[in-house]
């Protein structure tokens, strides 16, 4: 009975720790260069709603201390909001493709203003704008292979219970 509880804390365990990493994964979204400077770089990614910016040292790749940023596309002025993990969230319609338009982005940090512009790659646009992305069939994907291969583990350790039992 005891090595059914220990494998059951095994298992535990096990689920625990890979639906963490699939959560992590899924979480992630992939940023792309947008544009840079001598001091900064700014990486520009979809998710849901609008468009995820981050802001480094272009040098060292490090977070840096931004004070405010504006964005305008195509030169319509978007609010730009701070998130918790240091990146910027850009609000966008639904169906918004930004391959073609450009990105101003007016960085402030360190007492100054900086002013860099660029545009999304076409695949990042259209993975903003929606539809079946292979981002996303991606995710679904790998989610899959995780959900198969738990399966698979908690039949084997059913199996080997009942065996030493």
């Amino acid at each position: 009975m005891a090595r059914v509880s220990l494998m059951r804390a095994w298992l535990t365990t096990a689920l625990l720790v890979c639906s963490a990493a699939a959560a992590a994964q899924t979480a992630a979204a992939p940023l792309q260069p947008l544009a840079r400077s001598a001091l900064l770089a700014v990486e520009a990614g979809p998710v849901a709603g609008g468009l995820a910016l981050r802001v480094q040292h272009s040098a060292e790749h490090t977070p840096l201390a931004v004070s405010d940023v504006a964005v305008s596309i195509d030169g319509k002025t978007a609010p730009a909001s701070a998130r918790a993990d240091g990146s910027w969230f850009v609000p966008r319609p639904a169906g918004a493709n930004d391959a073609a338009k450009t990105i101003e982005v007016t960085v402030g940090h360190d007492g100054i203003h900086e002013v860099l512009s660029g545009r999304l790659a076409p695949a990042a646009a259209a993975r903003a704008a929606g539809g079946s992305s292979t981002l996303a069939s991606s995710t679904h994907s790998q989610l899959a292979w995780w959900v198969l291969n738990i399966a698979v583990v908690l039949v084997a350790a059913i199996a080997i219970s009942r065996r030493m039992s």
